[in-house]
């Protein structure tokens, strides 16, 4: 095991290439079920990769706003986190700040609130679970 974290060690310490949003509201996060490739089908946090020139901060507000539709600010980084066998370095970020209606794109085949206690029943992306109790924790919601 400590091979293991060693050698995702320094791939850690890359910019991230993607950034996500845990959009908190009272006890329940949002959540979205991939309608494409990379995990098509399972259930995530909204959020992509960075474009060129963006900050983390910058892509996580721009893929909120495209794939659901909401305004985001506030955002407090949780947690850096590696997917796709290591091709992402993703940001991950948590908000109770968030304002609009959800219009879920053509990138988001559903979406829900959800208690934390209710993701170990979904098909999610890896360690959603980890994830959303960190962003809970930020806001005391543990």
């Amino acid at each position: 095991m400590t091979n293991h974290n060693h050698r995702l060690m320094p791939e850690l310490r890359q910019p991230p290439n993607a950034a996500s949003v845990a959009l908190i509201d009272r006890d329940k996060v949002l959540l979205i079920q991939r309608a494409r490739k990379p995990y098509f089908g399972m259930w995530s946090l909204p959020g992509g990769r960075l474009e060129p020139g963006e900050t983390p901060e910058q892509a996580a507000e721009r893929e909120i706003r495209e794939e659901v539709g909401l305004s985001v600010w506030r955002l407090h980084p949780i947690r850096r986190m590696l997917l796709g066998e290591g091709r992402f370095v993703l940001q991950v970020y948590a908000t109770e700040a968030f304002e609009g209606e959800i219009v879920a794109s053509d990138e988001v085949s559903d979406w829900r609130w959800v208690r934390a206690d209710e993701i170990g029943g979904m098909h999610t992306t890896p360690d959603l679970g980890e994830v959303v109790a960190g962003a809970f924790r930020v806001f005391d919601r543990s």
